[in-house]
């Protein structure tokens, strides 16, 4: 046959190889962010009884209504905003599918799309399938911050959406009042939609709040906003999240998304809303997460590795520029074969491979597996 691929510059992506590596090195798996400890038993025991109360059929498309319905209540505890779990929340199977529908369904050919780099490694290639014009904007090194200047610059009569990720992946920093206060500024009176990526909400360090873009009622009122109980509830594995948008922007999105999956897995869907009655669940995650980063930073003390600042996210960036002179890359390659520990190397969240010599360590893991890894880090 002759094929044309429609994305022939994309292969498999970095955090299939390096764990692939890492299990054929047998090395400590510190790159792909998945915990590698249990989930709550409560909740395992949730799925089983949704499971056995015969719960196993499909869910509505939009999402079991009980969930959608916990889900409107925590926006409003959290961010102060009310929503309709009718016609403003759609779950979906895992972030990334919701992000994929919402860029589907609002991004036409020859649209102009702002995204700041690094960044999550589908934006790119799902904009590529819409045959949107990709405006890349890169963050600040080595605060990672987004200069708002430069993204003014950006913005044209055909700009349609700007890409945003805060709790940020991979970098771990995070957006502030200020920064959303501006992003309404540059947008108001324009017809641009917002995609904000926020599947780490939950998980802010230092006493810093989450500061999604539903507290601003004028950004709220022209974003999608994507959230994630697999790194709520440490089960990535379920693959289940959600989208809250509002209602114009919904009815386009589950125009896209009916003809994706249509509906998830109804006993998960359960088993989160019965554990989002819970409160304590996701208010406590803060603190959960943020002992796991002080102890990962405390245990590499004394290695040569130049710890950047983490706001948010389950993410520690390091410089290695005492260690080696290496591509970030080929040095996460020999750090995997050479000492047993697997690491992202943070070039591969930029669509031209920019290298300022940093790489990602995921936290969360045992104790116990990051004080295995911290000891052959601080030999390295």
């Amino acid at each position: 046959m002759n094929l044309r691929s429609k994305l022939p510059h994309v292969g498999t992506t970095i955090f299939t190889v390096m764990s692939q590596m890492a299990h054929d090195y047998k090395a400590i798996n510190l790159a792909q962010g998945f915990p590698n400890f249990p989930p709550s038993a409560e909740l395992l025991t949730f799925a089983t009884n949704a499971m056995q109360r015969g719960l196993n059929q499909y869910a509505p498309m939009a999402g079991y209504l009980p969930l959608r319905e916990r889900i409107a209540e925590k926006v409003e505890l959290l961010y102060g905003r009310r929503i309709n779990a009718d016609t403003e929340i759609t779950v979906t199977p895992g972030g990334t599918a919701a992000i994929f529908a919402a860029i589907m369904a609002v991004v036409h050919a020859g649209d102009e799309v702002i995204v700041c780099e690094p960044c999550y490694d589908s934006y790119l290639p799902t904009l590529k399938l819409c045959g949107a014009a990709v405006k890349r904007v890169q963050m600040r090194f080595p605060d990672y911050g987004i200069d708002w200047e430069v993204v003014e610059k950006h913005i044209s009569p055909k700009t349609r959406m700007i890409v945003l990720n805060t709790p940020h992946n991979p970098t771990g920093s995070i957006l502030r009042k200020a920064d959303t206060e501006r992003l309404a500024a540059l947008v108001r009176n324009t017809d641009i939609v917002v995609l904000s990526d926020e599947v780490y909400e939950h998980i802010t360090f230092d006493g810093e709040a989450h500061e999604s873009v539903l507290r601003t009622p004028e950004l709220a009122e022209r974003s999608f906003v994507i959230s994630s109980f697999g790194k709520t509830f440490h089960v990535t594995g379920w693959k289940t999240g959600y989208c809250v948008a509002p209602a114009e922007l919904m009815r386009e999105f589950r125009k896209v998304y009916q003809f994706m999956n249509f509906a998830c897995f109804t006993p998960a869907q359960v088993a989160f809303a019965e554990m989002l009655e819970q409160r304590a669940h996701y208010l406590d995650l803060p603190a959960f997460y943020q002992a796991k980063r002080d102890f990962f930073r405390h245990q590499i003390q004394g290695s040569r590795f130049e710890l950047l600042p983490s706001h948010g996210s389950y993410f520690q960036l390091a410089r290695y520029n005492t260690i080696s002179d290496q591509n970030d890359a080929d040095f996460a390659i020999w750090l995997t074969q050479k000492h047993g520990v697997a690491v992202i190397p943070v070039s591969a969240f930029y669509a031209d491979g920019t290298d300022n010599h940093v790489i990602r360590f995921c936290f969360a893991k045992t104790d116990e597996t990051l004080e295995r890894a911290a000891e052959v880090l601080r030999g390295v």
